[in-house]
């Protein structure tokens, strides 16, 4: 409780000096400098980035720095997919059959329930179960809907985006992770984990070597930029906007993240991502008067316990949302 009222008073004290956001590049103390000495408490090093929707000043702390993305990436391969719909290449009512020797491990709402053949979904959703359930047989059917790891970097550089950087399916990343001979599908997995059952221990470790890895990493102002432009319609249609804001509304893991200390009910959309000492979440937090905000909050090299990273991002969101809400009331 001590952490959490420290914290929102700094909130507030920021908001009260220096009135709507401090953005990141002015002189003197900073919000974003406030929130991120308590937030590093609870998970080794962090960055986040948040701007109010239809503002310019950006609230950001290690802005420009690199993180690895784990499963945030899955918003930029459904956007890809999306654009690809917008063009009129695919369709959401596409039927997509998904075969046993797809399935890949992770969260696993597919390969946990359907264990039979005989499985199509549709692109729309694929692209479901991909953003509420993360799930990673749903991200590599999305990802080869894209066109690859490489089409979806062409896709975001083509609307602006340069600080992200996808490279790997989740098979690869998962199997590089765990130091499998290939990308990780269930089958082998198994196989690999009843042989070394020392691996699954490393799940929850930091490993310095992966996260030093440039490949599918981003800034938190890159990620923040990838979802002001979903939001204005520059990254898809209007239609293809509203559809995957809509999905991400119902995600359902990481509720101690952005969602964790926010008031009862209020509306977020949000992709949350780990791996190893990374826990991260990045979406939309709408406001009680109904202004909204993007935000990205990326952690690294912790050492500290899964429910400490869920509580550092929380403290993140529920400091940003108390100051834009307390700074629009300053104002007025």
């Amino acid at each position: 409780m001590k952490l959490r009222n420290t914290i929102m008073t700094l909130a507030v004290s920021a908001a009260a000096a220096f009135g709507p956001a401090y953005a990141q590049t002015a002189e003197g103390p900073s919000v974003g400098a406030a929130i991120e000495r308590v937030a590093t408490q609870l998970a080794g090093r962090i960055g986040f980035a948040a701007q109010e929707i239809g503002s310019d000043d950006v609230i950001a702390f290690n802005g420009d720095e690199a993180f690895v993305m784990a499963s945030t990436y899955k918003v930029a391969i459904a956007a890809a997919v999306l654009d690809r719909v917008d063009r009129g290449e695919l369709s959401l009512d596409q039927m997509v059959e998904v075969t046993p020797d797809m399935m890949m491990i992770g969260d696993a709402a597919l390969n946990g329930t359907f264990v039979h053949p005989g499985l199509q979904l549709s692109i729309a959703n694929v692209i479901e179960v991909m953003i509420t359930e993360s799930d990673n047989t749903a991200t590599d059917i999305s990802m080869g809907l894209a066109g690859g790891p490489a089409a979806v970097t062409q896709y975001l550089r083509r609307i602006g985006i340069s600080d992200i950087s996808v490279d790997r399916t989740t098979g690869e990343i998962i199997g590089e992770f765990y130091g499998l001979p290939g990308p990780a599908t269930h089958k082998l997995a198994t196989e690999v984990f009843k042989a070394r059952p020392e691996l699954l221990k490393i799940q929850a470790d930091r490993n310095l070597d992966f996260e030093a890895d440039p490949r599918d990493q981003a800034t938190p102002l890159a990620m923040l930029q990838l979802l002001l432009a979903i939001d204005s319609g520059t990254a898809t249609s209007a239609e293809s906007r509203d559809f995957l804001i809509d999905v991400m509304s119902r995600t359902r893991t990481g509720a101690g993240r952005l969602k964790g200390l926010l008031p009862r009910g209020t509306p977020v959309a949000n992709k949350t991502g780990t791996i190893g000492g990374v826990a991260n979440d990045v979406g939309y937090i709408t406001l009680p008067d109904g202004r909204r905000f993007a935000i990205a909050v990326f952690t690294k090299s912790s050492e500290t316990s899964e429910a400490d990273r869920d509580r550092a991002i929380a403290e993140v969101a529920r400091s940003l949302f108390d100051y834009f809400h307390v700074g629009q009331m300053a104002k007025q």
